[in-house]
């Protein structure tokens, strides 16, 4: 049974205490809850409810902002918006709340609605993985479903140290919120390592499939990977060696760049550009988010770009005028690089025009034309003004590449470094770097590669580039490195310390 179906059906089972039935298979409310979870139609089920919780949506139950990417006041907007590669100003015109301003000037306050939905978001997720763990365990599932359960539950705890450090850490749900303990974030990075060594051995190794969507050997892997290439920032100990021999097992699964020929059907006119489609192909794609619009999840990201009559004119879909990229970071492009198709800027068809320079982002605002436009996820399948079904890549093997690069020249040995840099440099039309790989030459291959895919702020921290002035703000004191807990949390567990700094 395949997970992205389940999540339409299954997870809905699950949270009615599998009152949902179908005649012409088993009928599951006749199972003993302890038995239930241990066959492989229950296990999946267990699985579903926490799956449910990564494709990105406007609001689940009255909650908004939820899910990992694919719609907007989330994780997604929270990691990228902090960034140097995208922020939506506030338009002078009187559009668009002054949030991600905020977000992007590094002036975001403890009550932020978007922080406040994230660790909300994170949280409920830690709450559904580990009911599934322990659903799982109690009904003696097979392995590979209680260690794909204990994958996703060290995947949320990543996300959660990565941006608010020392956390809340539980993993029995028999506790109140205002009992459950802060944990370092060096102890929870323990935990993760712990985790994904001690079950990622037994995940499929399947690829596509019934595993679209899904932790399999090779994600992860790559989870494991991103976990170590930044453990120096979590623990004070850099992890290097470590971050190197996972992706070498990554690269066991037989995967390989996609290719970035001219592809005249392409909008975009590169089949470089599948890897942000639909469905997203499985040679390079290492774990996506299933989307169908209005069925399960969105991806909002080229509309909500886009000026309003250029989108109906593009697309066929009004735009929300909204996320423009800085100027800064697009005019680091090569402009023979076919990864600046993405871009609108300056004259447009139409009698548009998106100006390169973007006087404010807040008092008075941006203009409504101002700022460079990013169509990397070019409205797939189903769409509507609402958003597109394109599948968004939280893991692709161009990153496991350019984390080997990395890993390489950090470790002091930037020669065996270059192929790797080069092969992405080469499938965007470039020439192979004329030295050997410098670390910055690597941070901004990993900026060109991986713009608006989850990625930035963490390198750029990793890098020491997040604190650094930029057109829209001095440098920024080095709190800034983490979020804050939110107030609501201080609130609702008075144990907890909030991030030095707030």
């Amino acid at each position: 049974m395949k997970i992205k179906n389940i999540v339409l059906a299954g997870s809905a089972c699950f949270l009615t205490l599998f009152s949902c039935t179908d005649i012409n298979e088993n009928i599951y409310d006749k199972y003993q809850p302890d038995t239930f979870y241990g066959t492989p139609e229950g296990a999946n089920i267990a699985l579903a409810s926490v799956y449910a919780e990564i494709p990105g949506d406007f609001e689940r139950k009255n909650v908004p902002g939820v899910g990992y990417a694919g719609a907007d006041n989330g994780w997604y907007d929270m990691n990228c918006m902090s960034s140097d590669e995208q922020v939506i100003p506030h338009r002078n015109d009187g559009n668009w709340q002054q949030d991600f301003a905020r977000l992007h000037k590094h002036e975001w306050l403890p009550s932020e609605f978007i922080i406040n939905n994230t660790w909300n978001w994170l949280y409920n997720s830690i709450f559904k993985a580990n009911l599934a763990v322990e659903l799982l365990e109690k009904s003696k599932a097979d392995a590979s479903k209680i260690a794909e359960a204990k994958v996703l539950r060290a995947f949320f705890y990543y996300l959660l140290i990565d941006d608010f450090g020392d956390v809340p850490f539980y993993t029995d749900n028999n506790i109140t919120v205002d009992k459950i303990p802060q944990a370092s974030r060096a102890a929870v990075f323990a935990f993760i390592v712990k985790e994904l060594t001690e079950n990622v051995e037994s995940l499929s190794v399947t690829k596509g499939g019934n595993y679209y969507g899904r932790f399999n050997k090779w994600a992860g892997y790559t989870l494991l990977a991103k976990v170590y290439l930044n453990a120096q920032v979590y623990t004070g100990e850099a992890k290097w060696a470590e971050c190197l021999a996972a992706c070498n097992k990554v690269s066991e699964g037989g995967f390989s760049l996609h290719s970035g020929a001219e592809n005249p059907s392409s909008p975009l006119g590169n089949k470089y550009y599948e890897l942000f489609g639909d469905v997203l192909p499985d040679d390079e794609t290492i774990l996506p988010i299933f989307a169908t619009l209005d069925v399960v999840s969105r991806n909002v990201y080229a509309v909500r770009s886009v000026y309003g009559p250029q989108g109906t004119k593009m697309f066929g879909l009004a735009g929300w005028n909204g996320t423009i990229v800085p100027t800064d970071f697009f005019l680091k492009y090569a402009t023979n690089d076919i990864r600046r198709k993405q871009f609108l800027f300056g004259e447009q068809p139409g009698g548009f025009n998106y100006t390169l320079e973007v006087g404010s982002l807040d008092n008075p605002g941006a203009a409504p034309q101002a700022g460079v436009r990013n169509v990397k996820f070019y409205p797939a399948g189903a769409q509507t003004g609402g958003g597109a079904s394109n599948d968004f890549p939280i893991y692709r093997y161009a990153d496991v590449i350019l984390m080997m690069a990395e890993c390489n020249v950090r470790l002091g040995n930037p020669t065996a470094a270059k192929p790797f840099i080069d092969q992405i440099r080469q499938r965007a039309g470039l020439d192979p770097l004329a030295a050997n790989p410098t670390l910055d030459d690597i941070y901004n291959e990993r900026g060109f590669e991986l713009n608006w895919e989850g990625h930035r702020r963490q390198d750029m921290i990793r890098f020491d580039k997040f604190l650094l002035a930029n057109q829209f703000r001095p440098a920024s004191p080095a709190y800034r490195k983490l979020f804050p807990i939110p107030t609501s949390a201080l609130d609702a567990n008075r144990g907890l310390k909030q991030n030095p700094g707030y």
